[in-house]
C-alpha cells in the first residue's frame, strides 16, 4: 500500500523522529524513504515518484513552508502533509492557502496521520487538496 500509487517522504531534522515515523509509516505497509534537510531531500533522485510528503515545518536552514514554494514554483504536485511541534495558526493556515493537505501538531495520534496520509493520495490530478 503507497499513497498515490508512489513512496512517502519523510522531512524532519529530529533523527528520533525520522525514526519513529520510518517504523510506523513501514508498519502501516507503506514505503518510506526518510531526510533529515530540505537539501538532502531536493538532491535525491525520484522525487517525481513521492506520492506523499511528511514534511517538518521547522527545521535548520530552509523551512518546510519554504520547501513547499520551491515545490510549487517548480511545478510539483507532490501532497504535504506538515507536522510541527511548534505551530501556530498563521503558519498552518498559510500552509494550508498553499495546498497541504494537512497540518498536524506533534505529538500526533498514528490514526491521525494515517488519516492525512490516506486524503494525501486522494488529491486531485493538479496536486490540490480533495474537496
Amino acid at each position: 500500500m503507497t499513497a498515490g500509487g508512489a513512496r512517502i517522504a519523510v522531512v524532519d531534522d529530529d533523527s528520533s523522529v525520522r525514526r519513529g515515523l520510518e517504523r510506523l509509516l513501514r508498519s502501516g505497509g507503506y514505503e518510506v524513504e526518510a531526510y533529515s534537510s530540505v537539501h538532502a531531500f531536493l538532491a535525491a533522485d525520484g522525487l517525481d515518484a513521492i506520492g506523499c510528503l511528511i514534511l517538518d515545518v521547522r527545521m535548520p536552514g530552509p523551512s518546510g513552508l519554504d520547501l513547499q514554494a520551491v515545490l510549487a514554483a517548480e511545478g510539483r504536485k507532490i501532497p504535504i502533509v506538515f507536522i510541527t511541534g511548534h505551530g501556530d495558526i498563521s503558519m498552518a493556515v498559510r500552509a494550508m492557502k498553499a495546498g497541504a493537505v494537512d497540518f498536524l501538531s506533534k505529538p500526533f495520534d498514528a490514526d491521525e496521520l494515517f488519516r492525512a496520509i490516506e486524503q494525501a493520495g486522494r488529491a486531485v490530478p493538479d496536486g490540490s487538496p480533495p474537496r
